[in-house]
Parts: structure tokens; sequence; C-alpha cells
């Protein structure tokens, strides 16, 4: 288990809305209610996502952006940036890791959680492009760029200094050596991912699939039987 004492504020990054609900809901409503400051930076509007086709396409980013905003809310989480990148093209480039870079020395964050840029092959669902290339670019962004005061010298002249994460935690990482006890947090991840209305065809099954997902990453986290966690690759930085 985790001890989050050593952090103040923690920065999210991901590459749609909904991917940190699935992936660290639970763990996100058990830091807000610890006092942890907790910021959410999406990479795209998830803006070709959805399974309405009555929908228009070029309603999807906002309502997307509502969804997590509302999601977020639910977990006491107020502060989003959404970098409006285009969902399903994203790749790991300059721009994106000085953007990603921005916002880490804009919050100052003690810890960041990202996604992990190595495929998984248990879980090819988990391997979406997009999250790779979040990944890979929250990586870049963590070290060298925002640490580096000499890197992307725009951000210099906008009067953001550099700024040192001390720790990654990674979700969907091929291995956990961390895990987080949301047992009594479950009930606020559902309702976080339930949010996420334009993505679900059938909600009701959401509930079976998230608890049997979290409870076997309590069983290999070693957790007593019945409870629920999330897992996660920590990465001293």
């Amino acid at each position: 288990m985790a001890d989050s004492a050593e952090a103040e504020r923690v920065l999210v990054i991901t590459a749609h809305p909904d991917d940190v609900d699935f992936g660290a809901a639970g763990t996100v409503a058990t830091w807000v209610d610890q006092g942890l400051e907790v910021t959410y930076c999406i990479v795209t509007d998830g803006d070709a996502g959805g399974f309405d086709p009555a929908v228009p396409r070029s309603e999807i980013a906002g309502i997307r952006r509502a969804e997590q905003t509302a999601a977020a809310k639910t977990l006491g989480v107020t502060q989003l940036e959404f970098l409006g990148y285009p969902d399903g093209r994203l790749t790991p480039t300059i721009e994106l890791r000085r953007d990603i870079s921005r916002v880490i020395r804009q919050v100052r964050p003690d810890r960041v959680v990202c996604q992990s840029p190595e495929r998984n092959y248990g879980r090819i669902f988990a391997s979406h492009p997009d999250h790779l290339a979040a990944g890979e670019a929250a990586l870049c962004a963590v070290y060298p760029d925002s640490r580096n005061p000499f890197a992307h010298p725009e951000l210099a002249a906008e009067g953001l200094e550099a700024h040192t994460v001390p720790e990654v935690w990674m979700m969907g990482a091929p291995n956990f050596d961390v895990y987080v006890d949301i047992t009594e947090h479950f009930d606020a991840k559902l309702e976080a991912l339930l949010c996420h209305v334009s993505q679900h065809t059938q909600p009701e099954n959401l509930e079976p699939m998230i608890r049997g997902w979290t409870s076997a990453t309590a069983a290999a986290g070693g957790l007593p039987e019945g409870r629920l966690a999330e897992g996660f690759m920590r990465i001293r930085t």
C-alpha cells in the first residue's frame, strides 16, 4: 500500500476524457479526502468517441469536456486543463511535450499520474495509441523538459520557472508495484464513470466490470478478500 503523505499536489495527465476515471478515480477520491490538491490535464477532447450517429461530430468535443468536468466534480476535483489535441491522431511531438511541460510548471506537482507508453499485450484495450503517445509525452515532460530551464524557452518567456517532479505513478503499466485500496471510494469511482454518458451503451454493465477489475487488482496486491484496489507503477524521477 502507498503512503500519500509526501505529496501535496498531484497532476493527472491522460489522453482522453474518462481515462482518469477508468484508471485512477478511486485513488483520486482517496487523495482528495486526504487533502491533496489534484489537477487534471486532458490532452484530447475525445472527439472521435461516442456511439450515437445522431449526435453531430462537431458537438462531441464539448459534450466530452462537460462530462469530464462533471466526473471530476464528483471526486472533488475542480481544476482541469484541456489541451485540445485531435482524438485518435496523437503523437508525442515536441509541441505536446511543451504543452504538458507548461501545465507541469504551472501546477508544480509533487506527483504526476500518467498512462504507460508501453503496450500491454494482456490488456490491449488499455494500450490505445493515444494512451501510449500521451504517456510518452508526459514522461518526457517530467524528465527532462519541465525541470530543464533551457528547454522550451518560450515557457521561460511566459514567466514559468523550471519544476522537478519527484515521482510518477503510471496507470496501465505491465507491472504494478503500488496499490491503493479504493474500497471505500468505489461508489465515487462508479459515479464518475457514469458521468460519461456518451461513452456507455450499456451502463448497467459498468459496475460488475469495474468491480471485477478492482477486485483482481486488490488480490494481486495482496489485499484481503473483498477489498478493491487500483494499481500503479511508481517511478522515482
